[in-house]
């Protein structure tokens, strides 16, 4: 990626812009989104961190959004964790404000795809990456390919049903809102001082991740799984409690093949869409 780009992440609660240059990313900006806020307050929010990079040199805009995309027309739809957003041209809107090409995907797509170019997944050709932010989705990539799905679907592993809802509600961050009424960083403080309750919460949540795992292993067989989202970084509290669940996996030689990876870089998103404009995805 020799030419400058610049990759937004829009997330749940947070949106963030970088430019990014020879692979790397130079600088970002970031703004918190408040889930009241209407779809012409985000899309404000989002134009002023895409206006606070200088556009000198810039030869595209890649943003990854939580939601399903014509990837052709950058339209995105039913924007989850985003009240209002059921249909938006939002390429459109973005080229029209700067002059620039705008390619759109999702967020979880966009963190496999930095993964696969830029991350942990570089020594990998087929892989999921798996965003485990305020909800629960992940990229596919086979031979070296995002695959995406008919309708930029595939990967919405948390709107699977499961128990009394759907399997987000246990294995993204509303999990530990919803079962425990604190956030996954409040509960990770107490457990890295070792609070009961707070680890016990971490074990519960690793064997849910453990049993959406399998399922993504039936489905996908990957060579690995990377583990990126704010959700990730509380991975030694989970780690083990999530492979006591896997020791029933039906086929052991591909777990024993299975490479599973926490993402280094935690901006990995921003590289991933920025890689949607050099085309080759």
């Amino acid at each position: 990626m020799s030419d400058t780009f610049i990759g937004v992440d829009l997330g749940g609660t947070n949106a963030r812009a970088g430019w990014v240059t020879e692979g790397e990313i130079v600088n970002i900006e970031s703004e918190r989104i408040d889930s009241l806020k209407s779809e012409q307050e985000v899309i404000d929010v989002l134009m002023d961190l895409i206006g606070s990079h200088s556009h000198d040199g810039v030869k595209g805009i890649g943003i990854g959004v939580p939601s399903v995309v014509d990837t052709e027309l950058g339209v995105v739809y039913d924007v989850q964790n985003l009240p209002g957003w059921e249909e938006v041209s939002l390429a459109s809107l973005v080229t029209d404000r700067y002059n620039l090409p705008v390619k759109v995907n999702n967020d979880a797509n966009c963190l496999a795809l930095g993964e696969y170019h830029f991350g942990k997944g570089k020594p990998f050709e087929s892989l999921i990456g798996l965003n485990i932010g305020t909800g629960f989705a992940g990229g596919i990539i086979i031979n070296g390919k995002l695959y995406e799905g008919h309708n930029c679907g595939a990967g919405e592993f948390g709107s699977i049903p499961f128990k009394d809802t759907i399997l987000e509600h246990y294995c993204g961050g509303l999990y530990f809102e919803r079962e425990h009424r604190r956030t996954g960083e409040k509960l990770a403080q107490k457990a890295e001082k070792g609070d009961i309750r707070a680890m016990a919460a971490f074990r519960e949540f690793g064997r849910y991740l453990g049993f959406a795992l399998k399922s993504i292993l039936y489905n996908y067989d990957p060579e690995a799984i990377i583990l990126g989202g704010s959700v990730s970084k509380s991975y030694p509290y989970f780690k083990n409690a999530m492979m006591e669940e896997l020791d029933d996996f039906s086929f052991q030689k591909t777990l024993d093949n299975l490479t599973i990876e926490v993402s280094e870089n935690e901006h990995i998103a921003i590289l991933g869409a920025a890689a949607l404009c050099l085309g080759n995805h």
